[in-house]
């Protein structure tokens, strides 16, 4: 299913309404498609540098420490809008909101199906989980081949008590269906069978937000048990079509509070701590990217009349004149060093930049450096056998 810019970015519009309240306040990881669903993708945590100032951020300590990741609020249309814009077509909320960063709104039960099984696999898996569950919960499809239930809370559970009450649910239900359900992370074992992820209950890992759209193009969206034999997906037209008709179906999540039963005492990972204040008064410094990164933040270097461009584990080379033409020299290997800040003498500049749109298929890039000499947005086309490398 092809799907345009213009399409992600009026299918937010007109969901905004019924997708923020589900957002709010809760930090964000965005997958990012800056060339449309059918180019290069990746993954977008900490807020891009060419972020406007009025996006609203929260900085998260990271848990191998370091600066904080810095990661954007979709609280508003306008947010909303401009993630569409730059190409983020899914939305991945975390289970908390900030500042109370420790504190889960609510239990989520990740349904994946492995190999030989489907979302009919999934949706009886769905059925027998609520029937073994003490509170209420609220089913939805993940808009691609999996399924999630939710157990709101709103209540002030740590993420320690809902990460252990979900294994100790999904080892349960692994034992009472050994047939059609395991609770165990080895893919091996999932054939024919439902994954129980039990696991997306940490508090470093996000779920598909309801009603964002998906890069198979269609949307996750919340649907009524009785409706778990029919079919599943929705494009954006049709979820828009049925929010008109039945509103929102998860409304309830949000609002609903409901208390865990005990589940003992919880061998947690400590909670991060929260940042003074609660958020970052500037943004941070960014730090080189790292080696086989899923952000969307890659490495440049600028040495002599030379800049080099990380794409896919390699430089990409580019001798520059002085008239700013820049002439492809190939590629070569990127030496480790450069990612520590070790680099040979002989180095102008270096930092990451990020892929603001384009692709090396469409001949051409909009690019946001944050180094020292190389910073700010720059757009990169090709033209005849030339790049052009131009300030913004």
């Amino acid at each position: 299913m092809k799907i345009e810019k213009a399409d992600v970015v009026g299918y937010y519009k007109a969901i905004a309404k019924t997708i923020l309240p589900h957002l709010r306040n809760r930090p964000l990881s965005f997958k990012r498609f800056p060339d449309g669903i059918a180019g290069e993708f990746f993954w977008e945590k900490d807020a891009p540098g060419f972020t406007p100032s009025w996006v609203k951020r929260f900085p998260v300590p990271r848990r191998e420490g370091g600066a904080p990741i810095d990661y954007v609020l979709c609280n508003d249309t306008r947010t909303l809008t401009w993630l569409a814009g730059v190409g983020g077509i899914e939305l991945h909320p975390f289970l908390h909101k900030v500042p109370k960063i420790d504190v889960a709104t609510h239990v989520v039960f990740d349904l994946d199906p492995g190999e030989g099984a489907d979302l009919r696999h999934c949706a009886k898996v769905a059925l027998l989980l609520r029937e073994a569950l003490p509170l209420q919960s609220f089913a939805k499809v993940s808009g691609s081949k999996g399924m999630q239930l939710y157990v709101p809370l709103n209540s002030g559970a740590t993420h320690a008590t809902t990460e252990t009450f979900a294994r100790l649910v999904a080892e349960e239900m692994a034992r009472a269906y050994p047939k059609l359900v395991v609770a165990k992370m080895s893919k091996a074992l999932r054939v024919g069978k439902v994954f129980i992820d039990w696991s997306q209950n940490a508090d470093y890992k996000t779920n598909v937000a309801v009603y964002s759209l998906r890069a198979t193009g269609f949307v996750s969206m919340p649907v009524r048990w009785e409706e778990l034999s029919g079919d599943l997906q929705w494009t954006p037209a049709e979820a828009i079509e049925r929010v008109r008709k039945v509103g929102d179906l998860f409304a309830e999540v949000l609002k609903l509070r409901q208390r865990l039963p005990d589940v003992g005492r919880a061998s947690a990972r400590p909670a991060p701590a929260r940042p003074p204040g609660g958020r970052a008064e500037a943004r941070p410094t960014f730090t080189l990217p790292k080696p086989s990164s899923q952000s969307g933040r890659r490495l440049f270097v600028l040495t002599g009349n030379e800049l080099w461009l990380e794409m896919r584990g390699r430089f990409k080379r580019f001798l520059l004149r002085s008239d700013l033409v820049a002439i492809s020299l190939g590629e070569i290997e990127i030496d480790p060093r450069y990612y520590r800040a070790e680099e040979p003498p002989g180095v102008d500049d270096r930092g990451a930049y990020e892929i603001i749109e384009g692709s090396w298929q469409a001949k051409r890039f909009e690019l946001w450096f944050s180094g020292k000499v190389m910073s700010g947005p720059w757009s990169l086309e090709q033209a005849d056998r030339t790049w052009r490398l131009t300030p913004r």
